[in-house]
């Protein structure tokens, strides 16, 4: 069986200096970023993908959750992409536990990319057809992660045609003070007027004077160049 020091190793030998400098602008891991306190060694997304593609069948959930302890941001990205490899091909108490685990280690999912890998793949499809509850209580805490998390697990949602949640969530989390929630918001309801223009319209047409302007601007992206004028203009 591999181990979780197996996977460190390689991911060490594909590290860059130069590319953790960029990514560390990136990510925002620097003095009074949101990802300020982490650590980035540099390898690149697809490396770290064909990692976890070489892994993920030996090395044990156990390990692969002691992974998503590390201190290195790409060890912990790597361990996502691991758990989400054996959410798909998991029966369901694997896949249980593999979702109790990510609920576990929210604060140690705290960038944008570590949800967006995450939270769509594991978390949403896990509630599928069970109580969403958990969602308003991620909704409400006062770490931004748990917030992104709660709206972008809703993706799961979209792509079975249900837009309750995000529509939902996208009300309590109208006033977020963090931009990354903004985005994430907009993006949501994007996605949900892609499947259902009437009901994303619907919903806008009452809270986008009241938006923040990215939110709406990611909300509104695909609708025609004159409908987002008039969005934008607050003459809808």
């Amino acid at each position: 069986m591999a181990t979780t020091a197996d996977v460190r190793h390689e991911l060490a030998s594909l590290a860059d200096p130069r590319r953790a400098e960029g990514v560390s602008r990136y990510l925002q891991i620097i003095p009074g970023g949101y990802g300020e306190g982490d650590r980035t060694i540099g390898v690149s997304v697809p490396e770290q993908r064909r990692v976890a593609g070489r892994y993920w069948r030996d090395l044990s959930i156990a390990e692969t959750a002691t992974l998503l302890k590390s201190g290195v941001h790409e060890e912990r990205l790597t361990s996502l992409f691991i758990l989400v490899r054996k959410f798909n091909k998991g029966d369901e108490e694997e896949r249980g536990r593999i979702f109790s685990i990510v609920l576990a280690n929210t604060g140690r999912i705290n960038n944008w990319d570590l949800v967006d890998s995450s939270a769509p793949y594991i978390v949403g499809p896990w509630l599928l057809d069970k109580d969403r509850s958990v969602l308003d209580r991620l909704a409400e805490s006062s770490l931004v992660w748990d917030r992104r998390i709660a709206i972008m697990a809703t993706f799961a949602f979209i792509k079975a045609g249900d837009f309750h949640w995000t529509f939902r969530l996208s009300e309590r989390l109208l006033r977020d003070p963090h931009d990354l929630v903004h985005k994430a918001v907009g993006w949501m309801l994007r996605e949900a007027g892609n499947r259902d223009r009437a009901a994303a319209e619907e919903f806008l047409a009452r809270r986008y004077r009241v938006m923040p302007r990215v939110m709406l601007r990611y909300a509104i992206e695909k609708f025609e160049p004159q409908r987002r004028k008039e969005y934008l203009s607050g003459v809808v």
